[in-house]
């Protein structure tokens, strides 16, 4: 066998290892029985300490080595051997115990913060965030960016990005928001949520189930399931999404469904003889959102997406629909309110949900804010950007599963995927043509094959901002958001 066939032998190997603890961490939440998460954090701390003594061989980095001085490699064996090597290069630089003791840590976390979101307590959860903080910088220090450990972690979720770019896409995009959200909350056209009431949780479920089918995800390489906080994971062999279910709140399921479908469609469309290696991987988690955000906003929130699936929703659910009109109904899925919860928010507020998350977290992780003082920061920026406050600690500073498993920097990649969203699916247009008839039809094929010939079979040659570029021939831009955003809403709350 060459080195390079031996690398990516090795490569798909340590893949298919840390995917075992892919499913743990998947099983932790949907499956685990309730007093079973201290054997769970021993279970996690042993496969990761494993994991990462194989992804740290020597011999690895030997291959490594003789590969990058070989002339005679193509541009993809290139990309591999590239990738390969900032991998070795970081996990080697990050002692095999702090692994171990990480891994243990935010399993214990997690369910710290599932009682606590249960109970509506901070207090309790709160030296566990603190912990994941000390954690998330005690890792950065190993790589010698222990002066900045929030940018070393943005580049972790989103390869190649900073806070500083991040400000200056933000600062555009809000002076452009605030104003639009206040057009939108001052309009005399109001939804009424209050309608969708007593969905029974088992046809919501047979409904979501078909919608995401149809939308391409193939169950016969995955799986829907339940738990607290909606996520997919896995990868093209196998992919798990969760939600969870409201009967007095069904677009909840099925928006956070389809929201996952995204991700699951990134993933099964990667190259399958390709995962474990960069090019089946996707290109950073904003690329990974703005295909999640694509599939729930651009497409499932459109008019003639309802066109083709309100029919096949008023037949499972007779009585609940039967006073709401097409109207009211197309109105509500599109309501735009002042909700303290993010993923439950509208599409024009979301993302100023975001930003209040990147600004708290960049002062968590510099010390200028203390975890104590985090759910008093927390409604004052609510008030700040939204005018609102959270009722409780569950509905506010412990809404989001993110800061206990340590997934510091991965917010501002909501965001950020967003308008990536906007720009890919404004080319997918310019290049497919009015897409509108397609989905009044329920013909979503067309659109997932280009995202897949533009997107995903790229695999992580392109950094996320080169991928915008290579796919709409533009940088990114708030430009194409915005006007979708206003495209589709102005209209509908009557601001011609």
């Amino acid at each position: 066998m060459s080195n390079y066939s031996k690398l990516v032998d090795e490569l798909k190997r340590i893949h298919v290892l840390a995917g075992v603890t892919g499913l743990l961490d998947w099983d932790e939440q949907v499956n685990l029985p309730p007093d079973s998460g201290d054997f769970r954090a021993r279970q996690s701390s042993a496969l990761s300490a494993i994991v990462h003594r194989e992804a740290t061989q020597p011999r690895l980095g030997d291959w490594i080595a003789e590969l990058e001085a070989d002339p005679g490699l193509e541009e993809g064996q290139q990309l591999v051997v590239r990738e390969a090597r900032k991998d070795y290069d970081r996990l080697t630089r990050i002692p095999e115990d702090f692994v171990a003791r990480k891994a243990a840590h935010l399993s214990q976390s997690y369910h710290a913060w599932a009682k606590a979101r249960s109970e509506n307590t901070f207090g309790d959860y709160a030296p566990f965030l603190e912990e994941n903080l000390r954690l998330a910088k005690e890792e950065a220090a190993f790589l010698g960016r222990d002066g900045d450990p929030y940018d070393y972690w943005i580049d972790r979720f989103d390869p190649g990005m900073d806070a500083e770019t991040i400000e200056g896409i933000f600062e555009g995009l809000k002076r452009e928001l605030v104003p639009l959200v206040r057009e939108m909350l001052d309009s005399p056209v109001k939804s009424n949520l209050e309608c969708l009431k007593g969905f029974p949780e088992d046809r919501q479920e047979a409904f979501l189930r078909e919608v995401t089918e149809k939308l391409g995800f193939n169950y016969s390489r995955g799986r829907i399931d339940r738990s607290l906080h909606p996520f997919c994971s896995g990868n093209a062999f196998d992919t798990r999404m969760t939600t969870r279910f409201f009967e007095d709140n069904p677009l909840d399921s099925l928006f956070s469904s389809i929201h996952e479908t995204g991700h699951g469609l990134y993933e099964q469309g990667l190259p399958m003889e390709h995962v474990g290696t960069a090019l089946g991987q996707a290109a950073g988690m904003a690329v990974h959102e703005s295909q999640s955000r694509l599939w729930e906003n651009q497409v499932a929130r459109s008019r003639e997406f309802w066109q083709y699936w309100e029919p096949v929703y008023r037949k499972a659910f007779p009585d609940q629909l039967a006073r709401i009109s097409s109207d009211e109904l197309y109105l509500a899925v599109n309501s735009v309110t002042l909700n303290p919860i993010r993923v439950d928010s509208d599409e024009v507020t979301y993302n100023l949900h975001i930003i209040i998350r990147f600004e708290l977290e960049q002062a968590l992780i510099n010390g200028s804010l203390a975890v104590a003082d985090l759910p008093a920061a927390w409604n004052e920026k609510y008030r700040e950007y939204l005018g609102v406050e959270s009722p409780n600690h569950a509905d506010g500073v412990l809404q989001d599963i993110h800061w206990s498993s340590a997934a510091i920097g991965y917010f501002p990649t909501y965001a950020l995927g967003n308008l990536y969203a906007a720009q890919f699916f404004q080319a997918a247009e310019g290049a497919l043509g009015d897409l509108q008839p397609l989905l009044a039809t329920g013909d979503f094929r067309p659109l997932r094959e280009w995202l897949g010939e533009k997107i995903y079979q790229h695999g992580q040659c392109y950094a996320a901002m080169e991928l915008a570029t290579e796919v709409s021939g533009k940088p990114l831009s708030h430009a194409p958001l915005m006007a979708h955003l206003r495209g589709k809403l102005q209209p509908l709350y009557g601001l011609d």
